[in-house]
């Protein structure tokens, strides 16, 4: 079955940097598009970055577009997000999605706190 494990969450001042990595298994990894999302307290779950199977394109939401960068290691079966110089409103809960086959699967989500 499709597992998505995230990782690298934590508590980091503003201005500060964070890796996110999820981790895939039980589908072909290298063969799927990848995205990350995010879900403040509150708020609805929001698309943050994406990245086709191979990593030649990668699109961002405006929010976060030269702060963070997506990327991935298909031979790893691993996403990773950089986030850097992060802010107040970057704090949320932070999901790896893949759409495989039709179906969306989610991992568990890291949490990511920005605070002073």
């Amino acid at each position: 079955q499709v597992q998505l494990v995230e990782s690298g969450g934590g508590l980091v001042q503003p201005g500060g940097s964070l890796r996110l990595s999820c981790v895939a298994s039980g589908f072909t990894f290298g063969t799927f598009a990848m995205r990350w999302y995010r879900q403040a307290p509150g708020q609805e779950r929001e698309w943050v970055a994406g990245i086709t199977y191979n990593g030649g394109t990668t699109t961002y939401a405006d929010s976060v577009k030269g702060r963070f960068t997506i990327s991935r290691d298909n031979a790893r079966n691993t996403l990773n997000l950089q986030m850097n110089n992060l802010r107040f409103e970057d704090t949320a809960v932070y999901y790896c999605n893949a759409p495989v086959r039709g179906i969306n699967y989610w991992g568990q989500g890291t949490q990511v706190t920005v605070s002073s």
